[in-house]
């Protein structure tokens, strides 16, 4: 428990109580990535906060209790964005939850650590359960009516170079395998419609959805976010001359494209702009003999 964000050093309770300083009351969470994923913990986060609400948390008002993300590793960022979209589709009043660079951070009052322990009767209990029913997972796990599906990686693996070589068409290998970009507006999947899934073309993971896509007018195939946060891993890319964050698949490491913020505004404002020749489409009607039966929901 601590103090984060704020104008002042070292600040006592009162003084972030009387909102002057302009610090948030915050937690410093520490996890092991291996167990349990930045995007689960995020998921669980909203579940139990309210993220329309600003300034305010349960009975409590003012400008420290506005709800907030503090990040120290700005390759989080468009991970934290992700989540956020997938939040923001599932409620009508938008999102007030401050997402920024954690400035400082200080350490609350002793009496103010492991509070619920020491206060049992708290009227700010949660439940922790929760989150250690979500760091287990199968195939495809989740609920479809919050958004929320993690898909086990484990189930996808990248062939051999000899293998990619043989399996993927020129345009794909040099896509994937090589960082390339294919013309925009002369490719699969950039004025496709038809309701299925998206996957990686070299290992078959699931990535993306038609429910998902949208027309940006850029020429290639548009998302507004990923099935699972997790799928997507995020690079900074300084690449000719411009600084974009390119996006790759977790189990195939394939360079996917780049996620830019200019994506609906009412859908969380991502457009994740993905190559044809990194994705295979899998029409609704062949999910479930192809192995996605658990998909479905989120395509119907």
């Amino acid at each position: 428990m601590g103090y984060a964000n704020g104008k002042t050093s070292n600040p006592t309770y009162e003084e972030v109580c009387s909102g002057r300083p302009g610090h948030a009351e915050t937690l410093h969470v520490q996890y092991d990535p291996e167990r349990v994923s930045l995007s689960t913990l995020l998921q669980n986060f909203f579940q139990i906060i309210d993220p329309t609400a600003l300034n305010r948390q349960g009975n409590d008002y003012g400008v420290q209790y506005r709800s907030g993300i503090y990040y120290r590793d700005a390759d989080e960022l468009p991970l934290i964005r992700s989540v956020i979209a997938t939040v923001q589709q599932q409620i009508k009043r938008p999102i007030v939850t401050e997402v920024k660079p954690l400035a400082n951070f200080y350490a609350a009052e002793d009496y103010h650590q492991d509070y619920l322990e020491k206060n049992p009767g708290g009227y700010c209990h949660i439940n922790f359960a929760a989150l250690s029913e979500a760091a287990e997972g199968t195939d495809a796990t989740g609920n479809a009516d919050t958004g929320f599906m993690r898909i086990d990686p484990h189930k996808y693996s990248k062939p051999d170079p000899e293998t990619l070589k043989q399996d993927l068409d020129p345009q794909q290998y040099s896509v994937t395998q090589l960082n390339h970009t294919e013309p925009p507006f002369e490719n699969d999947y950039w004025d496709h419609h038809e309701p299925g899934l998206y996957v990686d073309v070299v290992t078959g993971e699931p990535l993306f959805t038609s429910k998902d896509k949208f027309d940006s007018g850029c020429g290639w195939p548009s998302f507004t976010k990923p099935i699972d946060p997790d799928s997507i891993v995020y690079h900074t890319d300084q690449s000719h001359g411009m600084s974009r964050t390119e996006t790759r698949s977790r189990a195939g490491d394939s360079h996917l494209g780049h996620v830019f913020e200019d994506g609906p505004r009412d859908k969380g404002g991502l457009r994740y702009c993905i190559n044809s020749a990194a994705l295979r489409f899998i029409p609704l009607a062949d999910m479930e003999k192809e192995g996605y039966a658990a998909l479905i929901p989120l395509v119907k």
